[in-house]
């Protein structure tokens, strides 16, 4: 088959390599539409998983089963499907409660084994999940980085009528602005630095909009009561914006670490501070067990507005192309693979 092999940081190679062989309880889907990423482009640049190449990356990805192992039961050749991508042992305290990322056995498709930038890809049959007949696999394939956050809102208990601050507006922080509404939180304000994607920030749901980084304090409390927000998912990653949401969240409220930092990268924060203020924070990464399925369903009744997010695509080919030009321009949410 042909496939689009990362062969070292910054170098993508189309390579025939061999179908991926399926065993008892594995499920061989054909690849139709997978999505690019930011995980994607840190393990472009080496930043990240960097250890596991030659790799076959690509993980938010939607097909059609192609084939089933031995002992595979409700799925079937020719079902239209999307898969979790989060491949624990099944059986360990973790796993049991759906916290799969921490099982010490835990691989994920795309980043640690070969995913979906290829025309095939090998799932277990226990994370195959099929999607209906009338959804387009565009669509279909926005449920991983839709069901991360889905799990975010979840880890940091949006409440209706709570204030969101999200602290970029980038494709997943387009997402959390369009979930926080769905729950009913309000008001919701985006903070950002590109006024393209704080354009497309207050058409998804954002009440405020805010690009200049010195007066987000004063626009937080100028549509709080002065309190500071309910809730403040940072979406980023960088440091500097994890310690202003501590300053930008209300007393007793909550933070959602969301933005993926560098592995050195440290946070500081005044523990009496905290304490006194009774502040909560909860970390939360990918879409796990439900989550997915949770995002299918938002997709399938159209709760999230996915048309900002279908406006790229490339072919297999242009993989390399793709990411770079995904990660040059701010104003695409998402570049998507037709293979």
């Amino acid at each position: 088959m042909t496939a689009a092999v990362l062969v070292r940081p910054g170098a993508f190679e189309i390579q025939m390599v061999p179908m991926p062989q399926i065993g008892p309880g594995d499920v061989l889907i054909k690849v139709a539409r997978v999505g690019v990423c930011g995980t994607d482009i840190h393990i472009y640049r080496g930043h990240y998983a960097a250890g596991w190449l030659p790799l076959i990356p690509g993980h938010e990805f939607s097909g059609t089963v192609a084939a089933v192992g031995d002992g595979v039961i409700a799925v079937d050749v020719g079902m239209r499907v999307i898969a979790d991508i989060n491949i624990g042992c099944g059986h360990c305290f973790y796993c049991r409660k759906n916290e799969v990322m921490s099982c010490s056995e835990v691989k994920q498709l795309g980043i640690h084994i070969n995913g979906a930038f290829a025309e095939y890809v090998k799932v277990p049959q226990r994370l195959v999940i099929p999607i209906p007949d009338d959804m387009p696999f565009d669509v279909a394939a926005l449920a991983e980085p839709l069901g991360c956050t889905v799990r975010a809102a979840k880890k940091s208990a949006i409440r209706f009528g709570e204030s969101v601050l999200v602290i970029g507006a980038g494709p997943v922080g387009n997402f959390h602005i369009q979930l926080a509404r769905a729950i009913g939180a309000a008001p919701i304000i985006a903070a950002d630095l590109n006024p393209e994607r704080l354009r497309l920030a207050k058409k998804c749901g954002a009440d405020v909009v805010v690009s200049d980084m010195s007066t987000l304090d004063s626009a937080v409390r100028a549509v709080t009561g002065g309190r500071g927000a309910d809730v403040v998912i940072e979406s980023v990653g960088l440091p500097a914006l994890y310690e202003r949401a501590f300053d930008l969240v209300r007393p007793g409220g909550r933070i959602a670490a969301f933005g993926l930092g560098g592995e050195d990268a440290v946070v500081r924060f005044a523990p009496q501070k905290m304490v006194l203020k009774e502040t909560g924070i909860r970390g939360s990464v990918a879409a796990m067990g439900d989550d997915m399925h949770d995002a299918l369903t938002l997709l399938r009744f159209k709760r999230i507005d996915v048309r900002p997010f279908l406006q790229e695509t490339r072919t297999l080919s242009e993989v390399q192309d793709a990411i770079e030009a995904f990660a040059a321009d701010p104003g695409i949410l998402k570049m998507q693979i037709i293979v």
